[in-house]
């Protein structure tokens, strides 16, 4: 094994936002002294399956670990470092919530070796900011990109589109000044309606309703046209960086190569011989935290991926980049090339359509094929 990634999971957020459906739960306390020991023990745990790897990126995710005390960070960045040797410009990414109170730790995290920030502003008004759900204002976002700005070698800050009632000037409007707050990175999500969340209920009643397709459309081409302009074109269909700022962890599992998953409901990709593996860690924090205690890790699930669900996976994942799916990767991982893979009648639509590309570097999706992904996935892969 060479280079992998590493994601540590902390579950726990101070509210649960309507729109969410990840794995992020509200506790009136945390034991962090019983929670930093348990993700050690994962990291030692994943060390003895992972001999030989080099990390080239870490990633702190949630829930919102920089609720976790800066300490702890430091402390599982150490365990890292000793078990695996960190890649020349290892990338460690935070997760942060830009309130008052989150933003006044990030020197700390810095301190512990965090050297990329990942800010949850998701709105810049207070109007759309509270319909979300969020804990902060459009102030309090704005002091803690220009802080993070100050203290981090490198930022990206997430936004949330196609919002009740938000048309395209108003979206422009915000891109505007998002982009004069940003440096070389932007995550950019078109608002979905997600079984199991607040807002499913809330949707399903008609409480509010989204833009139209025809609108979202136009919300995603004048968000290309923004960001393309601005010299951020987008790298996936979400993520915009300029060339060679790309968020190298989440580039990971675009790809479709081998990472580890620590912490409740992680997941991972494991290479061994001629298999991957798929890993899934226990979801419940607590259910998690009692099988660590027991026997050294939270695992719920190792299984060997079939060359057909390798072959999905590789597609579903790497579709999403403007890259596309390289066709040396595809082969090493599946032992066949995509014209042997893929069902000529399904294909051929595809690329005709002007949806696929597909030459002697492997196979993309077009900005057609992109804005209609799913879709684009579904006639494919059926």
């Amino acid at each position: 094994m060479t280079g992998i990634a590493l994601y540590i999971h902390w579950p726990f957020c101070k509210s649960k936002c309507p729109y969410c459906d990840f794995n992020s739960h509200v506790r009136d306390g945390v034991d962090a002294a019983r929670w930093q020991a348990a993700l050690l023990s994962e990291l030692d745990h994943w060390a003895a399956q992972t001999e030989g790897a080099r990390l080239d990126s870490i990633f702190f995710g949630g829930g919102t670990p920089s609720l976790m005390p800066p300490a702890t960070a430091a402390a599982l960045l150490a365990r890292a470092a000793q078990h695996w040797p960190l890649n020349p410009g290892c990338e460690i990414t935070l997760e942060a919530n830009p309130t008052s109170v989150e933003a006044a730790r990030l020197r700390d995290f810095r301190a512990a070796g965090v050297n990329r920030a990942s800010l949850g502003i998701q709105a810049l008004n207070d109007r759309d900011l509270k319909f979300l759900g969020r804990g902060h204002s459009a102030a309090e976002a704005r002091r803690a990109v220009a802080l993070a700005r100050d203290i981090f070698p490198r930022i990206s800050f997430d936004l949330i589109y196609a919002r009740p009632g938000q048309d395209e000037s108003a979206w422009r409007a915000e891109l505007g000044e998002a982009l004069a707050m940003a440096c070389d990175h932007l995550s950019l999500y078109q608002l979905t309606i997600e079984q199991g969340t607040a807002f499913a209920t809330a949707h399903g009643r008609g409480d509010f309703a989204l833009p139209d397709e025809d609108d979202a459309g136009a919300l995603y081409e004048a968000t290309q046209e923004a960001l393309d302009a601005a010299g951020l074109p987008a790298y996936e269909i979400s993520n915009h960086a300029m060339p060679g700022a790309e968020c190298r962890h989440n580039l990971v599992y675009w790809r479709g190569q081998d990472y580890i998953g620590a912490g409740p409901g992680a997941h991972g990709r494991l290479t061994s011989g001629p298999g991957t593996y798929a890993t899934k860690q226990l979801r419940a924090p607590e259910t998690w935290l009692a099988a660590v205690e027991a026997k050294g890790h939270g695992t719920d699930e190792m299984l060997r991926l079939t060359r057909d669900e390798r072959r999905s996976e590789l597609l579903m994942m790497g579709l999403r980049l403007r890259e596309g799916v390289a066709r040396q990767r595809f082969f090493a991982a599946t032992g066949a090339g995509f014209e042997d893979s893929l069902d000529p009648a399904r294909l051929a639509p595809l690329l005709d359509g002007g949806f696929l590309e597909l030459d002697a570097e492997g196979l993309r999706a077009t900005p057609a094929g992109r804005q209609r992904l799913n879709a684009l996935l579904g006639a494919l892969l059926a």
